[in-house]
């Protein structure tokens, strides 16, 4: 199985590609995360065209149950959840994995 990918892969790899200065890749990374973060934390949408949407959904409050103490009931409160959506080109990439490496 492969290795994640980290912000510091996607700064060399972008500096690699570009070199430009990798203190100014970083603070570009990290400055777009930050805008993708609190976009979100507003409760916004973000679209990113070929790539995929990250929505904001709110889960409903319910009950749950203590896996150590099944007698009891837990009540799950309500809460904001990010489900992303893969868009039509990533999809396509999707299709191309060799699903025996992964897992």
């Amino acid at each position: 199985m492969a290795a994640n990918l980290t912000k510091r892969d996607i700064v060399l790899e972008i500096y690699e590609k570009t070199n430009f200065p990798q203190k100014e890749v970083r603070e570009t990374v990290q400055m777009t995360l930050d805008v993708i973060a609190k976009a979100l934390a507003e409760g916004r949408n973000v679209e990113l065209r070929n790539f995929g949407v990250f929505e904001v959904q709110v889960r409903k409050s319910r009950i749950g149950r203590n896996p150590n103490k099944p007698e009891t009931d837990v009540v799950i409160p309500t809460r904001a959840v990010i489900k992303f959506k893969a868009g039509k080109e990533l999809k396509a990439h999707l299709q191309e994995i060799d699903l025996d490496q992964i897992s």
